[in-house]
């Protein structure tokens, strides 16, 4: 069957929200945009989790069918993650991710604290936000380092048996980072800068929405591309 003569729209509605991200490109495009999580709890059904959310989901059927009707004309880096090779998707991770989250969120929490200094009082601040950043940035450190140690070194050496029991800790710490996120979204009133904030304040909002994005698709790959890999082999 060619790429245009694909199954009808209705097909990926059975399918987990984190597959269709690992497989489609541009999938987590759509997903990002009806905010339905596709990196923690990428395991549900797209159609559960769009009701979930309150989501069209035939409109999100729609997008999806339309991103799989131009695959045909895939630019050679736009292939799917789940075609990468093992080693080259673990550098990816290593460099546009740990990397991104060490570099940024440093920054994200001195804005925080100067946003929470010079607009004391306002009733719109996020108070305890820099604490909140603080935290996230040691839980994620110590996540990283643990991965960057022993959870990668033995995904290279393809030592499987060693591979299981480091996957389901990282996966149950990825699920307290999705923890953090709903805190961020929450504090923060889902990254939206109250009428007439200063431009740190939009700053701190803007990069926060970033670093969020970032996170999401680090855990996606990790969860429903890298991980599956030696579940398999398991």
């Amino acid at each position: 069957m060619s790429l245009t003569d694909h199954a009808p729209a209705i097909a990926f509605r059975g399918r987990t929200v984190g597959e269709i991200a690992a497989t489609l490109p541009g999938a987590t495009a759509v997903f990002r945009r009806h905010r339905l999580d596709f990196c923690c709890g990428g395991d549900v059904p797209l159609a559960e989790a769009a009701a979930r959310r309150g989501a069209p989901l035939d409109e999100i059927e729609a997008a999806l069918d339309e991103i799989e009707a131009g695959l045909a004309g895939l630019e050679p880096d736009e292939v799917p993650a789940a075609a990468i090779e093992t080693g080259a998707l673990i550098d990816h991770i290593l460099v546009c991710y740990h990397e991104a989250h060490r570099r940024d969120l440093p920054e994200l929490i001195l804005l925080s604290q100067k946003v929470e200094r010079v607009h004391a009082g306002n009733p719109a601040l996020p108070v305890g936000l820099a604490d909140l950043l603080r935290e996230t940035a040691g839980l994620l450190e110590m996540h990283m380092k643990k991965e960057e140690l022993i959870l990668f070194p033995a995904m290279r050496r393809s030592a499987s048996a060693m591979v299981a029991q480091p996957v389901r800790v990282m996966r149950e710490e990825h699920d307290d980072h999705g923890e953090q996120i709903r805190r961020l979204e929450a504090m923060t009133g889902g990254f939206t800068p109250p009428p007439g904030a200063c431009r740190s304040w939009t700053a701190l909002y803007l990069g926060l929405g970033h670093f969020v994005a970032e996170l999401m698709d680090h855990i996606h790959l990790e969860n429903n591309v890298l991980f599956p890999r030696f579940d398999a082999e398991g």
